[in-house]
């Protein structure tokens, strides 16, 4: 199954130069948050793949206007040809708003959901705004991950995580790909697409691909 992951920035690659022939093949999109709804809506009308989500911490908009024809999985595990997949969106809390949480707030969310990962037998990838704890992170309270997320990979060891948050504009720091036990964590970052049953980092070259002139 090959999976595009996005978030964080619209693609001009996809939106400003579309055609079909950019999303041919793939499977999957999952959108790791902070993405305007009208660009998952474009996705889902020229793509027959599903458009799952979770929610950024800037993505309130979501409330008055959301993502037409895609599918929020945040705080449940949604299972897609046999691929259980667990959505929990949102960032470190650092001001009022929605899908913010304090590690606390998030050990809360993911001990509600013992019965769908009691009933599911674990997951298989991982689906977060935010990173982990010290997993490609940063140091400011914004960007810092959650430990919970290091618990989960721990106990379930999961074949992937995805997550947005930390854009690789920001520098070098922030890495597309890492590994940490038995998952692959992947930024998705703009966009990326990979196979899910193939062996990273070999699929590294299903990367992005350039831009058009």
């Amino acid at each position: 199954m090959r999976i595009m992951a996005i978030a964080d920035e619209e693609s001009k690659y996809l939106w400003d130069y579309f055609d079909r022939s950019k999303v041919e093949g793939v499977d999957l999109i999952i959108s790791c948050g902070d993405l305007h709804p009208h660009y998952l809506s474009f996705l889902t009308t020229f793509s027959s793949a599903p458009v799952l989500y979770v929610h950024g911490n800037h993505d309130e908009k979501y409330e008055q206007v959301p993502p037409e024809g895609c599918i929020c999985i945040d705080d449940k595990i949604y299972v897609h040809e046999g691929i259980r997949i667990l959505g929990l969106g949102g960032s470190m809390r650092y001001r009022p708003g929605n899908y913010q949480y304090t590690e606390r707030e998030m050990h809360r969310r993911v001990s509600k959901l013992w019965f769908q990962l009691l009933k599911h037998h674990g997951f298989d990838i991982l689906v977060t705004h935010a990173p982990a704890y010290q997993l490609n992170d940063g140091r400011d309270l914004p960007h810092q991950g959650f430990r919970e997320f290091n618990r989960l990979m721990e106990k379930y060891r999961p074949k992937y995580f995805l997550h947005g948050h930390v854009h690789m504009s920001y520098g070098t720091v922030h890495k597309r790909y890492d590994k940490y036990l038995d998952t692959h964590v992947i930024n998705a970052y703009e966009r990326f697409v990979f196979d899910y049953e193939a062996k990273l980092p070999s699929s590294l070259k299903y990367g992005i691909p350039p831009d058009p002139q």
